[in-house]
């Protein structure tokens, strides 16, 4: 079974910055495709950045420059590193891995964690 517990949200003004981490206990998700996604209120989840088993990262267009995504497999975490937070930023974090097997995709999903950005 797969855990994936987010942390790191809070309260930041405008320009700060947060750390969000996904830790995975259970089964390990690792080597998989890795994710962040966010959903504001009233608002689609939407995807963040994404890490892939080789190492390659995209970005959403809107956060592009100022989050970067990476992974430390000795403590099964991936990270969101958020610089320069705008009040658009606001939304819970959700982290997610994707395991791809021969003939199914499965996806596995934190609980989310809330960022708010506002002065």
């Amino acid at each position: 079974q797969v855990q994936l517990v987010e942390s790191g949200g809070g309260l930041v003004q405008p320009g700060g910055s947060l750390r969000l981490s996904c830790a995975n206990s259970g089964k390990d998700v690792m080597f998989y495709d890795r994710a962040w996604y966010r959903q504001g209120p009233g608002e689609q989840r939407e995807m963040v950045a994404t890490l892939n088993m080789s190492g390659a990262t995209e970005y959403a267009d809107s956060v592009k420059g100022r989050f970067t995504i990476s992974r430390d497999y000795a403590k099964r975490t991936w990270s969101l590193q958020m610089n320069n937070l705008k009040p658009e930023d606001t939304a819970t974090y959700y982290c997610q891995a994707v395991e791809k097997g021969p003939f199914f995709t499965k996806d596995y999903w934190g609980k989310g964690t809330l960022v708010t950005v506002s002065s």
